[in-house]
């Protein structure tokens, strides 16, 4: 399976998703923290599409990119990334106690095991208080990067953002050499999708 390892976490509103579908929406995608804004769209799912350019990213290019907001916890947030069909990623947003944001990917067969590339991502250098957040990777990351022959991407640096007044998401992984960038359009809403592999639907693993 290839793998495009980037991706892709207080909230006004405390929700688990599923559960209050009405408090869910009572928040808006310009909250003024990025965890208050992502916790705000718990229950929605979007679109979006690949924007770089870059000829690695051909075949997302040609897929529609669809974001759930599942799973909403106090301090933690789970957003299943859908690349057509495939449902084996889930960018996993965690607010810890000093400020900080960690962004890990979770990656899944179809059978529900865990990919060789996993849980990897990182923390923020420092306290996240506004809507955009850098994540370079972390020491578990590089060493399985380094373990699994990838040592280019230990120097990856994934963003994820709120942008355009709250209309947009971006996730982005930049290192040397290469950059990607897809934009989810926060302005509609679509039907949820099926659960990601590895989570039984009704459930919010």
């Amino acid at each position: 399976m290839k793998h495009l390892l980037f991706s892709a976490a207080g909230a006004l509103v405390l929700v688990a998703c599923g559960t209050d579908p009405d408090s869910a929406q009572e928040g808006t995608g310009t909250e003024s923290t990025l965890f208050a804004a992502l916790q705000s769209l718990c229950g929605d799912a979007f679109e979006g599409e690949v924007v770089s350019d870059d000829p690695a990213d051909a075949d997302w290019a040609g897929e529609v990119l669809t974001v759930h907001v599942r799973t909403c916890t106090d301090n933690m947030v789970r957003m299943p990334l859908h690349v057509g069909d495939d449902r084996s990623r889930t960018w996993v947003v965690t607010r810890l106690e000093d400020g900080r944001l960690r962004l890990k990917h979770d990656h899944r067969h179809e059978d529900g095991s865990e990919d060789a590339l996993t849980q990897y991502g990182g923390d923020t250098e420092g306290e996240v208080d506004d809507l955009s957040a850098r994540f370079p990777a972390d020491d578990f990351s590089r060493d399985l990067f380094e373990r699994e022959g990838i040592p280019a991407s230990m120097d990856n640096v994934w963003t994820l953002a709120i942008e355009d007044g709250g209309d947009t998401l971006v996730y982005a992984l930049d290192r040397p050499g290469r950059h990607f960038e897809a934009r989810i359009d926060l302005t509609e809403t679509v039907s949820t999708p099926p659960a990601p592999w590895g989570a039984e639907p009704g459930t919010q693993d």
